[in-house]
Order: C-alpha cells, then sequence, then structure tokens
C-alpha cells in the first residue's frame, strides 16, 4: 500500500545524503608532504620563530618564557634560560638583522642581543607605553620596528635607548597586526568587524569595513603585492595586484568545513600555504587560483595557527602545545 508520509521520508533522507556528498571534501591532496612535525621537550604555546644571518642559527619564543635555540637549522632545538626572575612572560615576537636579534613580550618585556643570541639584555620601556608590546622587526645594525597590542607603531635607531612613535594615536585592541616589507601595516580589529592600515608618512591608522558579512581572522601582504584577508567559515580573498582598496571573489577552497583558517603565508610569490584548525593545512601552487590539501598532516593534534618561511627554502608552522613542523622540501621529504 502506498504510503505518501514514507515516500516523503525517503526523499528527505535522500536529499540529505545528496547534500552532505557535496559538502565532502573534493579539495585535491598535494602530491608530497614537504612539513616534518619537529619534536620539542615543552607543551607551552609557541609564537614566533626567527634566524640569525647564519641560516643554521635560530630562535624560538612561546609563552611561560620559553626560549629555544638551534644550530641546525630546524631540525633540533635546545630550551635556553632567561634571567627575566620568577615572573612567566609572554614572549611573542624574534626577529635578527645579521647577529643582532630583538625579542618583545608581555607584560611590557623587550630584550636585545648583539651576538647573536649567547647574551640577551632587557632594555626597560616606558610606564606610559600604550598596550603590551607584540610584533618586532629587525631592520638593520641598531634598528628596529616594535607595535603594541592596541596598535601602537614605534621605531628606534640607536639600539632601543629611545623610540619614536610613528602615529599620533593606537587603533584599539587588535586581533593581529602585519608588517610588509617596504613598512607598511595592517590590523585586524579584536572582534574582527574591520581592518585599519598604515603606510610610512600617515600620522594614523586608515579604518576600513570589511567587505564580508564575515568576521575576519587574519590579514597579511604578499609577495605579488596583494594584500590576502581569511575570514570565518574558511573564506580566503585577495585584492588585486594594482589596487589593494580593490578586492578579488572570495573564495573557498573546502566547502562545508568545521575548521577555520588561520594564517597564510607565500613560499614564492606563486605558492601559497594556507592554516586552519584541526591540522587542516592547503597549498595553491598558483597564486590562488586553485587549492591542494596535505593530508599528510592531518594526524597532527592541533590547530596550526601560523606559518612563517623565513626564505623559499626554510618555513616553519607553529601549532598549539609545543606542536612545530620544519619545511623540508621534496627532495629532503622524498
Amino acid at each position: 500500500m502506498f504510503s505518501p508520509l514514507k515516500f516523503w521520508q525517503k526523499i528527505v533522507v535522500l536529499v540529505a545524503v545528496v547534500l552532505l556528498c557535496v559538502g565532502c571534501s573534493s579539495v585535491p591532496s598535494t602530491s608530497y608532504n614537504p612539513w616534518e612535525v619537529v619534536t620539542l621537550p615543552t607543551d607551552v604555546n609557541l609564537q614566533d620563530v626567527g634566524f640569525t644571518e647564519d641560516i643554521q642559527h635560530g630562535w624560538l619564543v612561546g609563552n611561560k618564557s620559553a626560549l629555544f635555540e638551534t644550530k641546525d637549522g630546524g631540525k633540533t632545538w635546545q630550551q635556553k634560560s632567561l634571567d627575566l626572575g620568577d615572573k612567566n612572560f609572554i614572549l611573542s615576537s624574534v626577529s635578527f638583522s645579521g647577529q643582532e636579534g630583538w625579542i618583545v613580550g608581555e607584560p611590557s618585556l623587550l630584550l636585545h642581543t648583539n651576538d647573536g643570541g649567547e647574551t640577551w639584555s632587557r632594555i626597560l620601556l616606558s610606564e606610559k607605553l600604550p598596550g603590551n608590546p607584540n610584533t618586532i622587526v629587525a631592520l638593520g645594525q641598531q634598528s628596529a620596528e616594535m607595535t603594541t597590542d592596541v596598535g601602537a607603531i614605534y621605531r628606534t635607531t640607536d639600539g632601543g635607548k629611545n623610540w619614536k612613535a610613528m602615529v599620533q594615536e593606537a587603533v584599539g585592541v587588535l586581533r593581529n597586526v602585519a608588517r610588509s616589507e617596504d613598512g607598511k601595516y595592517i590590523a585586524v580589529s579584536a572582534k574582527g568587524n574591520f581592518y585599519s592600515t598604515w603606510e610610512p608618512g600617515q600620522t594614523a591608522w586608515q579604518g576600513h569595513n570589511r567587505n564580508s558579512s564575515r568576521r575576519l581572522q587574519n590579514m597579511g601582504f604578499g609577495k605579488d603585492g596583494r594584500v590576502w584577508m581569511l575570514a570565518r567559515g574558511g573564506q580566503v580573498q585577495f585584492t588585486k595586484a594594482d589596487n589593494t582598496e580593490e578586492w578579488e571573489e572570495v573564495q573557498n577552497p573546502e566547502l562545508s568545513t568545521s575548521w577555520g583558517l588561520l594564517d597564510l603565508a607565500y613560499r614564492t610569490p606563486e605558492e601559497i600555504w594556507v592554516t586552519g584548525g584541526s591540522g587542516n593545512l592547503l597549498c595553491s601552487p598558483d597564486g590562488g587560483k586553485t587549492w591542494q590539501k596535505d593530508r599528510g598532516v592531518e594526524s597532527v593534534p592541533s590547530n596550526l595557527y601560523k606559518i612563517v618561511f623565513l626564505s623559499p627554502e626554510k618555513g616553519f608552522i607553529i601549532g598549539q602545545r609545543g606542536i612545530l613542523l620544519r619545511y623540508q622540501g621534496q627532495a629532503e621529504s622524498a
């Protein structure tokens, strides 16, 4: 006997199955996995990595005043101690120019070295500093640029003795901030509602409304002249290379994902890598036109929240609880 109710129940189930299959990942896999998981004797959250002029000699910083040194290009790391008293600091950024290096962190910490990190000296910061130091970039002999977590920008040209404010006012609490090679900055607000830009010569940040209903996760500058944006729901978007005020169409490299995109980095002007939650890693070999998924790292039990390429041959992915991945290229991983 024909039952209209059962008939429509079957139709609903069939439609649900079809929609589920459509939502399944159809992103092709990369031909190989160039990333090696590096074992570290810590479970703290790491924050940043930087290398001296010696490509084998680098430093890794993180929460609870964590500091690690490598002398073999990042294959192995040795934990180092800093004389900072009983207080635990979040070491958020490290940068070198030659043998001169800088580390910043919170609460209100600035460290400086002239000998590749063999010795570190603490430079006291003014109590009137807006916010906590957040990022630092070494720019040459005795010169560096520092930002705080509320968008203040300062520059020193005398080894940290004096700092000049580059903007008149801070922009507000930030989710993240990035600097281009030519000194421009872009910052995402703490809630992802808007972003701000600044370039040398301007006295204040310029605010911009987001061009999507999705909240912003991260933004930065590409090696091809474009600005990139990651938004909630796995969205990727780029500006046009000749007009960073005009955005290209939104991309969803992997539809219907339950994990978010967290960071993006260019290995070359064409090859782009995007990290995400739950060990997810995407690669585009053609500047974002097509995407592949590196399924060789899906078993890594961590959100991969930062990716850094110091050169096309040297890159690292930083995750939670002491997780670190090292780029080793096709030849070494084969």
